[in-house]
Order: C-alpha cells, then sequence, then structure tokens
C-alpha cells in the first residue's frame, strides 16, 4: 500500500466521523459565502470539502500539492475544478475569490506568514478566511508509558514542517493584516479505536527516526493495540479553527 493510499484512507475514515462533519460545517459557515461565490480550498486532497461547498452553489475551486490526490478527487467528483498547485502559488488574480479555506494544512507550509500574503492577495476585501488545523505537539494520548508517549509525540512533531501553527494561527493572521481575528477549539475525542492506525503511525516515525528502539516501539503500540481491542483507548485532539477577515486597505 502506498504512503498516499494509507494517507487517503486515514482522511476517509476521519471525515466520516460525526465531528469531522459538524466541524466542516463550521468552516462553511465561518466564511459567510452566498451561492455564486468563489472560493479556494487549500490543501483539498481528496475534494470532500470543495464537493461540499459546490453542493451549496458556490464556485468551490480545490488546490493541493499533490497529482496523485488531484487525481482522486477529479475521478471522486467529475466537474468539480481542481488544481495542483501550493498555498504560496494559487492560480487566482488579485481580489479574485470570496473565501479561502485551509484544513489540517499550515503545518506543511515551513513559510506559513508567505502563505497568508498569498491568501490577501487573491481575496477580495471584505473575503474570508477560515484555518482548521492540530497542534502536533498537543496530541493527549493515554498510556501506561507516558514519557515514551511524550516522545512520541514530540518526535513526530519535530518531523513536520511546523508543527506548532495552529497554536499560531491568530499572531500569524494579525500579522498578515486580517481583521475580525478570532479563533475556536473544538476536541475530538476517540476511544474505540477508530484512529489506531495513527498512533501506530506516530510511533513508526519516531522509530523510524532513531528517536525510539524497535523494544519501545512494540512495547507501546502493543499496549494502544491492546487498549483498542478492550475499548479502553483515549486519544484526544485539540483542533484549532482561526477565522479572520481581508480589510477594505
Amino acid at each position: 500500500m502506498s504512503n498516499h493510499t494509507e494517507l487517503i484512507r486515514l482522511l476517509d475514515t476521519a471525515d466520516a466521523i460525526p465531528a469531522a462533519a459538524m466541524l466542516r460545517a463550521r468552516s462553511y459557515d465561518l466564511l459567510r459565502l452566498q451561492p455564486g461565490d468563489v472560493a479556494v480550498d487549500v490543501g483539498c486532497g481528496a475534494g470532500r470539502a470543495v464537493a461540499e461547498l459546490r453542493d451549496k452553489g458556490i464556485k468551490a475551486v480545490g488546490v493541493d500539492t499533490s497529482a496523485e490526490m488531484i487525481g482522486v478527487a477529479r475521478a471522486r467528483w467529475p466537474g468539480a475544478d481542481f488544481h495542483v498547485g501550493n498555498a504560496c502559488e494559487l492560480p487566482f488574480h488579485d481580489s479574485e475569490i470570496a473565501g479561502y479555506r485551509a484544513d489540517k494544512v499550515y503545518h506543511e507550509i515551513a513559510e506559513a506568514a508567505r502563505a497568508l500574503t498569498e491568501a490577501k492577495r487573491v481575496l477580495a476585501p471584505g473575503g474570508r478566511i477560515v484555518l482548521i488545523g492540530q497542534d502536533w505537539d498537543a496530541f493527549i494520548i493515554d498510556s501506561d508509558h507516558p514519557v515514551l508517549t511524550r516522545t512520541i509525540v514530540h518526535s513526530r512533531a519535530d518531523l513536520t514542517s511546523n508543527p506548532r501553527a495552529a497554536r499560531g494561527y491568530r499572531n500569524l493572521l494579525l500579522d498578515a493584516g486580517f481583521h475580525e481575528v478570532e479563533v475556536e477549539v473544538h476536541v475530538g475525542v476517540f476511544t474505540d479505536g477508530m484512529m489506531l492506525g495513527m498512533l501506530t503511525g506516530i510511533a513508526q516515525a519516531a522509530h523510524a527516526a532513531g528517536v525510539i528502539t524497535r523494544e519501545q516501539y512494540e512495547t507501546w503500540t502493543g499496549e494502544q493495540t491492546r487498549r483498542a481491542e478492550q475499548g479502553r483507548m483515549f486519544l484526544a485532539l485539540p483542533l484549532f479553527v482561526a477565522s479572520a477577515t481581508r480589510g477594505e486597505e
């Protein structure tokens, strides 16, 4: 199974959770779009948000750096508008769009300030931006091995381009000159093993990076697997939702 295939599987699993659907709906509300408005979903992945926005009458465009992801999105949502591209070079003219959405993307963008400058460029005055993401240093995982858990979480965060981007959303938006900046926190709680693959994945990344030994990897993933099988797993993910408006300047 390729890395992209596994990622798509995990994303599909996460997107199917009712709380995830509610969070997407909340992000659409915060965009304050009207039918006919043009909006971009940056880091669109397999395209679900683009499809849902189009169902609301929005002229939604999906952009993702992965050609494979864009291929999947085009296959799933024929007729929708998807482009291979990146957050720092969007395929829009100045002040062309009314809404900008980026869901679980900015932790992968090393130059977040540059991406927000580009967001401000393409947004029309009064246009809205919504950023959603988890803080990779803030995964809360119950374990009989708390020190090892902390090591695994932090080491996985260190492998991410911008792991603490989400806690910085507010200041990033203020620095970029956006107005009406607001931040919400929504916490996802998982106890039934649905996200076991994610937990074993972060442990595998820590092992591959040489931060933990094979024995530590097997001990920790074995414990989490047993917890999942017994209905005793506990993972809490704080998700930060920041919204703002481009001013009239």
